[in-house]
């Protein structure tokens, strides 16, 4: 492909990267952030969506000069310890301010800095991209695979398609404000939806901070943030006041019920047909080539949520392990949480160029087919099942 149609594609993966789990977390920050503005003059919607760009923008060009200069991939970034733990207490500190009722804001003394109020836009699209980095979305896997054969330049300049694809659904928002304008800016009920996205916020701080702590305290970190959901539901529907402000928590308590079943099924899965994965490592994918089996590589990160998505789901499906046992396949992994250098260069010599990735192998140790992105059950139990065919050409 050209690289114009890469460029339409990373703009169009940027768009996409808005729905996948990662950038959840940044959800309340940049509806607060055009909540806060949609009712204003031409004027300052313009500056507002300007400055949102500009936040998302400074960090992917950050992200381009360090991937062309540094040979990064996709992700390198959540690998440090240091970024993860300041991101957790990012999301702590911004989840219980808007828990308290005072909504997703930087403290004041940001706009006194700033000079005026376009900082939280400016900091929304930043946040926003920095969450977008652990994870790769639909199309974004071939584009940075693409990406990290090119010079420089272009490097730079499909990072920025990315990020402006990421920014668009925001910034149509901020120029069609018509599209909010009927939805109430005050009340009781949006209190109660600002402490939904502190609690959202609370969540992901607690993601992150997982990663950086023992298992342990781990455990404890989700069993307090349980612990603060069952308060927070039973305090909204007992207080209200009023219905607007009781069906707010009604319906997140209807979600986790309906998530909390649908976890339960796929955790049940899960165990009972876990893959038997091995380390990645040269000596297994030798003893597969000997053996005449085809691979199933999965690379992942205890910090990349689709990673686990894909995990609890995909992998945990009775039909993946049907499939991988017809198929005699070996299934190894490859943990990316911390910086590898080994596992890295199999990254690249497999294609891929961030997380979530899957490589499915032939007998002989040649591709047969790539998995980057969120893929379903069908697409891998299809790979799975074609791995042995020694005619197929690799995509």
């Amino acid at each position: 492909m050209t690289i114009w149609t890469n460029l339409l594609l990373a703009l169009f993966a940027g768009v996409l990267l808005n729905l996948t789990p990662c950038v959840l977390p940044a959800l309340p920050i940049k509806l607060r952030t055009i909540a806060r503005v949609v009712g204003s003059g031409t004027r300052q919607r313009f500056l507002a969506a300007i400055a949102l760009l500009a936040g998302t923008l400074t960090f992917f060009g950050a992200l381009a000069l360090a991937t062309a200069m540094l040979n990064w991939t996709w992700g390198t970034l959540f690998q440090a310890f240091w970024f993860r733990a300041v991101l957790a207490f990012l999301f702590a500190g911004l989840g219980v301010y808007s828990l308290a009722g005072r909504g997703v804001q930087p403290p004041q003394w940001v706009y006194r800095v700033q000079g005026n109020g376009y900082a939280e836009p400016y900091l929304a699209g930043f946040l926003a991209a920095v969450l977008s980095a652990p994870c790769t979305g639909p199309f974004l896997g071939g584009v940075m695979a693409f990406a990290l054969t090119q010079a420089p330049s272009t490097i730079f300049a499909l990072f920025m398609a990315v990020g402006v694809g990421l920014a668009l659904p925001y910034l149509v928002l901020l120029a069609r404000p018509g599209l909010l304008t009927r939805i109430p800016r005050s009340g009781a009920w949006l209190s109660r939806v600002q402490q939904v996205m502190g609690l959202i916020l609370l969540a992901g701080a607690t993601f992150f901070a997982t990663t950086v702590l023992a298992e342990r305290v781990g455990t404890l970190l989700w069993t307090a943030w349980l612990g603060t959901l069952a308060f927070w539901l039973i305090r909204a529907l007992v207080v209200g006041p009023g219905f607007g402000a009781r069906l707010v928590p009604a319906l997140v308590l209807v979600a986790g019920v309906a998530g909390a079943v649908t976890l339960g099924f796929d955790r049940g899965a899960g165990t009972q047909h876990a893959l038997p994965w091995q380390p990645l490592t040269e000596r297994a994918l030798a003893e597969a080539r000997t053996a005449g089996a085809p691979v199933l590589v999965e690379f992942t990160a205890d910090w990349c949520i689709n990673c686990k998505v894909l995990e609890q789901t995909v992998y945990a499906d009775a039909a993946i392990a049907q499939a991988v046992d017809a198929a005699q396949m070996r299934v190894l992994r490859a943990d990316l949480t911390r910086p590898d250098a080994a596992l890295d260069a199999y990254l690249r010599s497999f294609g891929g160029a961030g997380l979530p990735f899957a490589v499915v192998l032939k007998p002989n140790g040649a591709v047969h087919r790539r998995l980057p992105d969120l893929f379903t059950v069908g697409t891998l139990k299809t790979a799975i099942e074609t791995s042995g065919e020694q005619t197929r050409v690799d995509p």
